[in-house]
C-alpha cells in the first residue's frame, strides 16, 4: 500500500517539499492543507509589487491547486487549517473554513511548514491606527487596495530590518512620505554599524525620515499622531509593522513536539522532529549555525528550499543532511545593495570569539571603465587559523557576486588566506586583475598570528 504524506503549509517550504517529493516518488500520495486562500506565492517580491516595480500581482503566484493537481498529482486544499495532531493515531484534525466543517486526515508521514507570524508590539492606541503587516499574499492586497482607496499620503514604518527598509524604498517610490523608526542604534542589524551607516545615509538622501534608538510610546488623533520615546511626534496616515516574526509552533507545542531554545521546532539534520513520523521545514524550525554549530532560527528562502529537499530525500531513503546555514542575505536600498553572511561584530563579541577584520574599498570593476562605482567589502576571520567568521558588502553593483564567492568559500572550508588564490573571471567591465575578494585575502595575511 502506498504511503500518504500530509503537508501543513503550502508556501515556500511546504510547496517546495511536495514538489521535490513528487520528483523522487511518482506514487506516494501527497496532500497539502493551507490555512490561507493562496499557495506558493513569492512573498519576497511583495514589497516590489507595492512599489510598482512589479506591475501584475498575479506574477507573484508560482502555482495554484489546479496546476499542482494537473502537473504533479498533488492535492492542495486552500482555506484548510490544521487544528491538532493525534500522534498515536497518526491523524490530523483539519478545519475547512469554506463550510466550518472539521474532519480528520490520516497520515503515514506529516510535514509541518506553517511558517511564521508578524510580531505585534504593545502600543497604546495601536488599534485606532491604519495598521498593516506584510507576510501573507492577502496582506499585500489589503495594503495595495487601502493605499489606493484611502489616498494615503504618508506612512510610518516600524522596524528597520529587511522588510522595513525594502518597504521604505517601495512606498517612497509609490509617492508616499515615509518615516522609518528603528529601536536600536542602526538599521539592518545583520550589518556592522559602519556598514549600516552607508545604508542610513542613502535612506536619508532619498528623503526617508529616519528615527533611530526610538520606539512609539502611544498613538493619538485616531491613529495618525505617533508619540516617540524622546517626546517627538510623527504624523502618518498609516503604519507598517515590521519588527520581527515568531514561528507558528502552536500545533507542535500542543502535540508535545520538542521546541528548541530559539523557540523554533527542534529537528535533526534530516528535518525530523522529536517524532520520527513528523518532519518540519522552513521558517518555523530551529536550525544550526554553520559557523558555530549553535542553534539558530533563519527565516530565509534558500534555507527553506534546501530543508524541503533534505526532508524529501530522507523520506525516499536517499538521505542527505542539512549542514547548517550562514544566513546569507541581500537587500536592495534605492541605489545601493547590502549583503551579509555569518557572524557580525556584535555576534563575535557576544560569543567572546577572537577575531580580526579586514576592509577593502574599491570600485566594483576597473576604475577607468564607465559605470565604476564604490564597493566596500568587510570580512571577519580568525587570526589563528584563518577561519572565516562572516562578511558584509555594500555598493551599487557587484555586491551579490562577492558575497556568493564568500559563501562558497566558507561552505567549502576555505580560509581567509585561500581567498588570495580564487581565480575570478576578469575583464574591465566586470572586475579588476585582483578582485576585491583577492584583496581581502592579501590584507588578511598581514594580520595572521
Amino acid at each position: 500500500m502506498k504511503k500518504k504524506v500530509v503537508v501543513v503549509g503550502g508556501v515556500a517550504g511546504g510547496a517546495t517539499f511536495s514538489s521535490q517529493l513528487r520528483m523522487l516518488d511518482k506514487d506516494i500520495e501527497i496532500i497539502i492543507v493551507e490555512k490561507s486562500g493562496t499557495m506558493s506565492f513569492a512573498n519576497c517580491g511583495m514589497p516590489y509589487y507595492l512599489g510598482g516595480f512589479i506591475k501584475e500581482r498575479e506574477k507573484l503566484i508560482a502555482a495554484t491547486p489546479e496546476s499542482f493537481q494537473k502537473d504533479r498529482n498533488i492535492e492542495v486544499r486552500l482555506s484548510h487549517e490544521a487544528i491538532s495532531i493525534d500522534r498515536e493515531e497518526k491523524t490530523l484534525l483539519v478545519l475547512d473554513h469554506h463550510n466550518q466543517r472539521r474532519y480528520t486526515e490520516k497520515y503515514d508521514l506529516l510535514v509541518l511548514s506553517p511558517g511564521v507570524s508578524p510580531v505585534i508590539p504593545d502600543i497604546q492606541g495601536l488599534s485606532n491606527a491604519n495598521c498593516y503587516t506584510l507576510r501573507a499574499y492577502e496582506d499585500m492586497l489589503r495594503i495595495d487596495d487601502d493605499l489606493t482607496a484611502n489616498k494615503f499620503k504618508s506612512v510610518c514604518i516600524v522596524g528597520g530590518g529587511f522588510i522595513g527598509v525594502e518597504m521604505a524604498e517601495n512606498l517612497k517610490n509609490r509617492g508616499l512620505e515615509v518615516s522609518l523608526i528603528q529601536r536600536s542604534e542602526h538599521v539592518l542589524s545583520v550589518l556592522d554599524k559602519d556598514m549600516s551607516a552607508i545604508i542610513e545615509a542613502e535612506l536619508i538622501a532619498q528623503g526617508i525620515h529616519l528615527h533611530k534608538d526610538l520606539t512609539i510610546s502611544r498613538i493619538d488623533d485616531n491613529g495618525r499622531t505617533l508619540s516617540l520615546t524622546d517626546g517627538s511626534t510623527i504624523e502618518a496616515d498609516c503604519l507598517i509593522l515590521s519588527v520581527g516574526v515568531a514561528p507558528n509552533t502552536k500545533l507542535a507545542v500542543h502535540s508535545n513536539l520538542a521546541i528548541g531554545e530559539t523557540t523554533g521546532i527542534k529537528v535533526n539534520e534530516y528535518m525530523q522532529t522529536s517524532d520520527p513520523s513528523i518532519y518540519a521545514v522552513g521558517d518555523v524550525i530551529e536550525t544550526t549555525d554553520l559557523i558555530t554549530g549553535d542553534p539558530k532560527r533563519v527565516p530565509l528562502a534558500w534555507v527553506a528550499h534546501r530543508q524541503a529537499y533534505v526532508a524529501a530525500k530522507h523520506i525516499t531513503h536517499s538521505p542527505v543532511p542539512f549542514k547548517g546555514t550562514l544566513g546569507t542575505s541581500i537587500c536592495k536600498v534605492f541605489t545601493l545593495d547590502a549583503a551579509s553572511l555569518g557572524l557580525n561584530e556584535a555576534h563575535l563579541k557576544e560569543k567572546e570569539i577572537e577575531y580580526e577584520t579586514v576592509i577593502h574599498e574599491s570600485k566594483q570593476h576597473a576604475g577607468y571603465f564607465p559605470g565604476a562605482s564604490d564597493l566596500r567589502l568587510k570580512v571577519h576571520f580568525s587570526p589563528i587559523d584563518g577561519k572565516i567568521f562572516g562578511g558584509q558588502a555594500v555598493g551599487s553593483d557587484g555586491v551579490d557576486k562577492r558575497m556568493d564567492i564568500l559563501s562558497t568559500a566558507i561552505s567549502s572550508g576555505m580560509t581567509v588566506l585561500d581567498l588570495q588564490e580564487i581565480e575570478v573571471a576578469y575583464a574591465p567591465p566586470f572586475s579588476s586583475p585582483k578582485d576585491p575578494i583577492n584583496m581581502i585575502g592579501y590584507k588578511a595575511a598581514k594580520k595572521m598570528k
